[in-house]
């Protein structure tokens, strides 16, 4: 077995592991970034492209934003469509300014293992069986196959940026570790497709078929999504069927104004709140979907996980450069708090924009006087527009 050591072992190769890697290097502290899958696996995931302009903060502190500068669409608003009319709410306007960036996740990850690489980083891919030791002791390590090979990595810290099924969350002992689900009764059918976006802001439309979300990650590459029961297969949908049904969700003159073409991506996404707590245990600290994950309705998934980077960060910066401990110890809780108000924000998002298959009339009504009542009143707007930007780290 091959014994290693380093100050800062990441489980998980995502953008929140390559993001907290990349912060930390250029801090000079140590890191090593262990990922299950090859590079291009990961990024072959299609996934969230609205930033939070925390996120794209955190992004060119990193000294990755050059691209996404370059790339990326600033958007000031987005649109709810309801009653066959659309709706704006201007984000800056509401906000003193702040925005948010469309920029793929893909994109996001690409940026960050071009930096990477750049710096000399270390990240192994391909690591297997990987298992987690003495998290509650100062010495914790990490064990790992690689290539019929069993190696050892000892650490001061372990960041569990995992996932959902990476074996970080389990590694908690279940008497510890307590976790929080709601599970929705319908899912996302998403199209990716290379056509020009039928708006240049999102359109969130709330319609008695279902939901439906006009995004994009380009001028000249779009996504959209409507919804469908969970029960349904994407073998059932072809693109003639999925773009009758997105137009029939939409106001009549956006429906006419949409560019369709041949899908380059079509998934089924269920919809799902999800939080673990703590997210801390001992010496491992769990990140991003490890932790928790929300409905996509509020864009709040991507930018969650960056929040805990962006909380470890400063607390591994303290600790390693002030000799403080604050940050680390408060960690859970500080990372907690914001969680929690993110999911809040998507489950009040996906409430309020979708079709429950056992509602009744009154809860429609319900929906039509709730969106009313935001855009009669500004600080409903205000409220929406601070929480769709991204609350204060």
């Amino acid at each position: 077995m091959s014994i290693t050591t380093t100050q800062v072992a990441i489980i998980g190769g995502g953008p929140s592991g390559l993001l907290l890697s990349q912060l930390l290097h250029r801090r000079g502290i140590e890191t090593v970034v262990f990922e299950k899958h090859t590079r291009d696996y990961v990024l072959g995931r299609i996934r969230a492209g609205v930033l939070e302009h925390g996120f794209a903060d955190l992004m060119r502190e990193a000294g990755c934003g050059e691209r996404m500068d370059a790339e990326g669409e600033i958007h000031e608003g987005i649109y709810i469509a309801h009653q066959g009319r659309m709706d704006r709410v201007d984000l800056a306007k509401h906000t003193g300014g702040d925005t948010v960036v469309v920029y793929g996740q893909t994109e996001v990850t690409r940026d960050l293992y071009q930096a990477r690489a750049d710096m000399g980083g270390v990240v192994v891919h391909q690591a297997e069986d990987v298992a987690l030791h003495d998290l509650k002791s100062t010495t914790p390590y990490l064990t790992y196959s690689k290539d019929g090979t069993s190696h050892r990595v000892n650490c001061d810290y372990i960041i569990g940026a995992d996932g959902f099924h990476g074996p970080s969350r389990k590694a908690i002992p279940s008497d510890v570790l307590r976790e929080y689900e709601k599970v929705y009764p319908f899912g996302w059918l998403g199209v990716l497709s290379e056509t020009k976006p039928v708006s240049p802001e999102l359109i969130y439309a709330r319609h008695d078929r279902g939901f439906a979300l006009c995004s994009m990650r380009s001028q000249v590459l779009s996504r959209y999504y409507i919804q469908v029961p969970i029960t349904d297969n994407v073998d059932g949908w072809s693109d003639d069927a999925f773009w009758a049904e997105l137009k029939s969700r939409l106001p009549a003159d956006v429906a006419a104004g949409l560019e369709t073409g041949p899908s380059i991506e079509k998934s089924i996404a269920p919809l799902r709140s999800f939080v673990a707590e703590p997210m801390r245990y001992g010496n491992l600290f769990l990140a991003g979907d490890a932790a928790h994950i929300v409905p996509p309705t509020g864009a709040k998934g991507l930018n969650s996980a960056a929040s805990d980077i962006y909380y470890l960060y400063h607390g591994l910066l303290d600790h390693y450069l002030k000799d403080d401990d604050a940050g680390l110890e408060g960690y859970s809780e500080t990372a907690l708090a914001r969680v929690w108000k993110a999911q809040r924000f998507s489950w009040w998002m996906t409430n309020l924009l979708h079709r429950f298959p056992d509602s009744a009339e009154v809860d429609r009504r319900f929906q039509q006087t709730d969106l009313d009542y935001l855009f009669s009143s500004d600080a409903a707007l205000a409220s929406l527009a601070e929480n769709y930007v991204g609350l204060p780290y």
